[in-house]
């Protein structure tokens, strides 16, 4: 990347393509915003799970890579717009062009870490690290109105992701919004999904609006009840 032939045909590729680089200041890891956000929610996990255990270079080098891969699987908003695609846009997509995936591997939940071997002892620590943050994520996708402030609005054909605290890493049940069943306060609380295996009921509770989608989404009417 120091090549001058290569920074140049970079040059002119951005030129070409209209691309600007605008660069944080050094040490403004704060300007990162929303990426840093994500980030700093991972390490927490990854300091709290691995606690004092060691790890070699390379089992540390895999750990960190899967936990990249999870951060980079995340749905951001509805890749089509077609209403029966369940398929999602992730930050897989610009990396790799498609959605990151996984090996399906064994529990090691309820197995005790002495009695792993070293490869299964860091897949349980990366087992462990997914269930904190995608549970943890998928809470910051549910806003909680406050009560002067009108609920979200779930509407038909929106995509969803199903709350499960069960699932393997890197999997992310999609559906969409069939049917909504509203309360007597007009409060939706119970949804109608349409999944890949055919139609579900769920409390609205159990599904999350993806991050993209939930401005959309989001409450309009902010007028305080004290001044109606």
């Amino acid at each position: 990347m120091r090549n001058e032939d290569f920074k140049q045909s970079m040059a002119r590729e951005c030129a070409d393509s209209g691309i600007r680089w605008h660069f944080n200041p050094p040490k403004g890891s704060h300007f990162g915003g929303l990426w840093e956000a994500a980030i700093n929610s991972a390490q927490k996990h990854f300091i709290r799970v691995l606690g004092d255990t060691k790890l070699a270079f390379d089992d540390m080098e895999t750990l960190l890579t899967q936990i990249e891969c999870c951060l980079n699987s995340r749905p951001l908003t509805k890749l089509h717009e077609d209403p029966s695609d369940l398929q999602a846009l992730t930050p897989g997509h610009f990396l790799v062009g498609a959605a990151l995936k996984s090996v399906p591997d064994t529990d090691y939940e309820s197995i005790p870490f002495n009695r792993l071997h070293q490869w299964q002892q860091t897949q349980k620590i990366f087992q462990d690290i997914w269930k904190r943050w995608h549970v943890e994520y998928l809470a910051s996708l549910q806003p909680r109105t406050k009560w002067y402030k009108p609920p979200v609005n779930l509407q038909p054909d929106t995509l969803v992701i199903i709350l499960d605290e069960n699932l393997s890493p890197m999997r992310w049940p999609m559906a969409r919004i069939r049917d909504v069943h509203p309360g007597n306060d007009g409060v939706i609380r119970v949804v109608t999904l349409q999944t890949a295996n055919g139609i579900i009921t769920r409390p609205a509770a159990k599904v999350c609006i993806l991050p993209i989608e939930s401005a959309e989404c989001a409450p309009t009417n902010t007028t305080n009840a004290t001044q109606q």
